[in-house]
């Protein structure tokens, strides 16, 4: 997995979702254990959208549960 892909989406995690860095690893689910709500997952993927220059339709949200899941969909999807 990219290196970069993954620093950026923790970044964003820890940005939008005030996460603790050392509570982000692969198998991290965004709302159980980041506490995320439904408007933080939004912002948080708007903000990866953004610096990825993807577009996440909303069918594909019911996939992303862990931080692997949306790193690996970004690494898919670019």
């Amino acid at each position: 997995m990219d290196e970069t892909i993954k620093d950026t989406i923790r970044d964003i995690l820890i940005d939008k979702l005030h996460a603790d860095p050392d509570d982000i690893n692969d198998f991290t689910d965004i709302m159980d254990d980041l506490g995320a709500d439904s408007l933080d997952v939004i912002e948080m993927l708007m903000a990866i959208e953004e610096d990825f220059g993807v577009n996440i339709p909303d069918e594909d949200l019911i996939e992303l549960h862990t931080f692997r899941d949306v790193c690996d969909y970004i690494e898919r999807n670019m």
